[in-house]
């Protein structure tokens, strides 16, 4: 099944960032999109996930043109469907890990998973305010905060910034499994050629154009 769908995106910034640029995103696919900095990855990541619109060109979700839906249709998606890993963790501030997930569990109606937290390594610090917490430690609340969602496209920009080899390595495989388990799919942008090449697809944006890597 198809999950989205971008067709002929073109965006400039200053100055033109990428033009004519098409994807697809099928159930469990895993998508990485590599290149330098300033080529346009994060901004074409944020088209995707309807956080900036392009220039030209179409994003679709689900079968649904972006551009055609309403604002209560749109936003019905981002809230059930999209999950966002940035590299900012965007966590509430005066709470606690544990509350911030609890947020996620009640807009989304699902359960917060406890094995999910013990393998990120969070379980034991879960009653801390996010203040307290480390910046790796930050990093894996976030993600637990997506997949409690349980979202059918996650949007990763550099997830593993704050996380040393072993645990970056931990993360991505939790991803994986959450994509084969829930029929998911999975945009991540990334300088880590490395941590790229575990994605089925990967993609090098360059000269404005993407381009087939694998």
């Amino acid at each position: 099944m198809n999950l989205l769908s971008a067709k002929n995106l073109s965006h400039t910034f200053e100055y033109e960032l990428f033009s004519d640029i098409s994807l697809d995103l099928n159930e469990k696919d895993s998508v990485a999109i590599i290149g330098v900095s300033g080529s346009g990855k994060s901004t074409l990541l944020h088209i995707l996930s309807t956080l900036l619109i392009s220039d030209y060109g179409s994003v679709s979700l689900f079968g649904e043109e972006i551009a055609k839906m309403n604002k209560k249709r749109l936003a019905q998606i981002k809230r059930d469907s999209l999950g966002l890993v940035f590299q900012s963790h965007y966590l509430f501030k005066g709470f606690s890990a544990l509350e911030n997930l609890e947020v996620a569990a009640m807009l989304s109606e699902q359960d917060i998973n406890d094995e999910l937290l013990k393998r990120l390594n969070i379980y034991e610090a879960i009653n801390q305010k996010v203040t307290e917490l480390s910046g790796g430690q930050q990093q894996r609340v976030s993600i637990a905060r997506v997949l409690t969602k349980q979202p059918r496209i996650l949007f990763v920009d550099e997830p593993t910034g704050n996380l040393d080899k072993s645990t970056a390595n931990e993360v991505m495989d939790i991803f994986f499994e959450y994509l084969e388990n829930k029929s998911a799919a999975m945009v991540l942008v990334t300088h880590d050629e490395e941590l790229a090449f575990k994605c089925k697809k990967v993609y090098r944006l360059e000269n404005k154009k993407l381009l087939v890597v694998k």
